[in-house]
């Protein structure tokens, strides 16, 4: 099924079906953890496009490296890597990784993430706790917990690394 999937580097044109994936991904995944007053707000999705639109044309985000995913020429996916947010950190961190949940389990999660991080890099991201399935995505990639907790906007996240030469290769 991957090779049905196209993953290809986000243009600035493709910021509001962008922005569409990653709040529909939210509404899927989030419900429950964020409130419905944000996940159902109609504001929300302009602001992912503004959002989308800035990271894609303003040069302050030059060092990140956004891929989108798409299948049958809809956008299914996106991605997002970046410096670490945290100044004293060497990796490259994971900002976001998100793909519509009818295609979770087709492999165009690993393509994303594959496309913004080398396998062989190390890096960080945060991931809500809980979410066992995306936390288990990326346990398959290499990364593990590292202890470090936060808690923004009532939702729990939880730090988890990948040092370089770890290998998403699995049994």
């Amino acid at each position: 099924m991957t090779s049905e999937f196209v993953v290809r580097r986000a243009e600035p044109a493709d910021a509001r079906a962008m922005a569409k994936v990653v709040v529909e991904c939210w509404r899927e995944t989030y419900r429950g953890l964020m409130s419905d007053a944000t996940l159902d707000d109609p504001g929300l999705l302009p602001r992912r496009e503004q959002f989308w639109t800035a990271v894609l044309t303003d040069p302050q985000y030059s060092q990140n490296v956004a891929r989108v995913a798409s299948h049958e020429s809809a956008l299914v996916g996106v991605a997002m890597s970046g410096p670490p947010l945290e100044a004293a950190d060497e990796h490259r961190q994971l900002y976001l990784l998100y793909v519509y949940a009818a295609f979770h389990g087709s492999g165009v999660g690993a393509q994303l993430l594959d496309a913004v991080i080398d396998p062989e890099a190390s890096a960080l991201l945060w991931v809500a706790d809980p979410n066992p399935r995306a936390q288990a995505f990326y346990r398959k990639h290499g990364f593990v917990q590292d202890g470090a907790v936060s808690v923004e906007e009532g939702i729990r996240s939880i730090r988890m690394v990948r040092r370089g030469g770890a290998s998403a290769a699995g049994p």
